[in-house]
């Protein structure tokens, strides 16, 4: 008897597993913004950066948000997501949780897989295919992929905040738009998916004085499947860089409503579509009509 229910309860511990659970997988990646600056500040006396620990209610745990660990490993999800990443710097709240709780409105997105992968005060050339965070963040989506592929989860789209630091340069300024699309790409060929979703967030400030160059670029690529949300206009640290939580919180229900257009556009592009004449056929008739009355 008492083997029986020992075997019942692997089962029941095997069923509940978090991979089993995961559908959908979001890559976060980029660099401070995205890792998460909101709530921490800096000490200018003893230049100590500390978090304040406030956590939003739109960026609570929930059972059904994952984090894939340092160590390849999903774990409940909890703020703040790149502690065990962004190693060098002080992480606060970002955009990745309340990204996640908005979410959770819509059953179709199931539960989600958060990967962690941006690194403060990164530099766009510091992304490049074959560079160590390249191959670190390609390393951990593979990783995270494969241990929800049995039951059906996948990588559903990627989250970009990146280009304060390609500010500082004029020669980044007007390479960037190039440099962003490459990565885009490269980052679809390595993953297999060529439509993969991405939505990159516009930046709000910039470490120089080319910021409005590199938003200029941002706002400029018209890749398929990639969108961008405009973090202008959202309120700033008192340090002028990073976003304060309560705008980390906009941020990602923003990129949530944006995620939600895809889901629309994907429903629309599949949905039956009733017989109807071709309107190329309607221009032609008419043009020869016009040609042979005239």
């Amino acid at each position: 008897m008492m083997m029986l229910f020992l075997f019942f309860m692997s089962l029941a511990s095997h069923a509940s597993s978090k991979e089993q659970h995961i559908k959908s997988i979001f890559i976060l990646a980029g660099q401070s913004n995205m890792a998460g600056r909101g709530g921490v500040v800096n000490d200018t006396t003893t230049g100590i950066t500390t978090w304040d620990g406030v956590i939003p209610h739109e960026c609570r745990p929930n059972p059904s948000i994952f984090r894939f660990s340092a160590n390849l490993s999903w774990v409940e999800a909890r703020e703040p997501l790149h502690a065990d990443i962004d190693l060098e710097k002080t992480n606060g709240i970002g955009p990745g949780m309340p990204f996640a709780n908005a979410l959770l409105t819509n059953s179709a997105v199931g539960a989600i897989g958060l990967v962690p992968c941006a690194i403060g005060g990164t530099n766009l050339s510091q992304w490049e295919r074959g560079s160590f965070l390249y191959e670190q963040m390609i390393r951990r989506a593979k990783a995270a992929s494969l241990d929800v592929s049995r039951n059906g989860g996948s990588i559903t789209g990627v989250l970009w905040y990146q280009g304060e630091s390609d500010t500082t340069s004029i020669e980044d300024a007007q390479s960037y738009k190039d440099r962003l699309e490459t990565f885009f790409g490269d980052l679809r060929l390595a993953l297999k998916y060529p439509m993969l979703p991405i939505i990159q967030v516009a930046i709000a400030s910039g470490a120089g004085p080319y910021m409005e160059r590199i938003r200029e670029a941002q706002l400029g690529v018209e890749l398929l499947n990639v969108r961008t949300v405009d973090a202008k206009g959202l309120t700033l640290e008192p340090d002028r860089l990073h976003l304060t939580t309560p705008s980390q919180v906009r941020l990602g229900e923003m990129l949530a409503d944006t995620y939600f257009q895809f889901i629309s556009s994907s429903i629309s592009n599949h949905a039956p579509r009733k017989r109807r004449p071709c309107l190329i056929i309607h221009f032609v008739i008419g043009f020869f009509w016009k040609l042979l009355t005239s």
